[in-house]
């Protein structure tokens, strides 16, 4: 068996390949008239791709389930126990046919982040640490909402001759979760951003949501920065 040139490439530190990245989303929910079903994944992808060019850590794809809350029906998800044993069935294979030691979880859907107590049965389950990164549902603002639309014109998956009836949340009630009464009720988060979009409707800006990205793609980098000095 040949010898890697762990070295090798534009790296600055070789222990970075014992580092994985990977996505987190949802492929299967609705988010308004102007952005796709799968909004969220595609969001994730962008972030754990180019944080791993960065990075030089590997890029591991995309995780396909994704979990929601019972209170929030907008689209097509799995339990959260069922999301969990995909994870640890994936980040298993990736352990073992990529001599990995850590991995961050960038996760950029709302409904995963329960997944946070998981952790340590993730880590048990798969000799592996983790790092579950949600940088950017902290920052991207209501779902369905300007942040989102302004990081969809960025990877060029908006239509923008939707763009008008995105705030329609009579028709469109998942935009800003507004159509979720019990969901608005327990997360004073959801409300907010939920009235949000019914006084100030939603917009674009390109440059807000490269903004959003490198906000993002920052985060992951330092998270690799840690990992390489656990």
């Amino acid at each position: 068996m040949a010898d890697l040139r762990y070295n090798a490439g534009k790296i600055a530190n070789e222990n970075v390949h014992k580092i994985g990245i990977i996505a987190l989303g949802s492929h299967l929910e609705n988010h308004g008239p102007a952005l796709p079903i799968d909004t969220d994944a595609k969001i994730a992808t962008n972030i754990a791709f180019k944080a791993s060019l960065e990075s030089g850590a590997k890029f591991l794809g995309v995780i396909y389930p994704a979990y929601e809350l019972d209170e929030i029906d907008h689209g097509q998800h799995v339990s959260l126990d069922i999301l969990k044993e995909n994870i640890i069935a994936t980040l298993n294979s990736a352990r073992k046919f990529l001599n990995l030691e850590k991995i961050i979880i960038v996760n950029a859907h709302g409904g995963n982040i329960p997944l946070i107590n998981e952790l340590n049965d993730i880590e048990d389950e798969t000799s592996l640490i983790i790092t579950l990164n949600n940088t950017i549902i902290e920052n991207e603002g209501p779902h369905g909402g300007s942040g989102e639309l302004s990081m969809g014109k960025v990877l060029n998956i908006v239509n923008e001759d939707e763009i008008d009836k995105q705030a329609d949340v009579r028709i469109y009630n998942e935009v800003g979760l507004h159509g979720f009464k019990k969901a608005r009720e327990n997360d004073i988060n959801i409300e907010e951003g939920a009235k949000d979009i019914e006084e100030n409707g939603v917009y674009i800006d390109e440059t807000y949501g490269e903004q959003l990205f490198n906000l993002a793609i920052n985060s992951v980098l330092l998270d690799v920065e840690k990992l390489l000095d656990f």
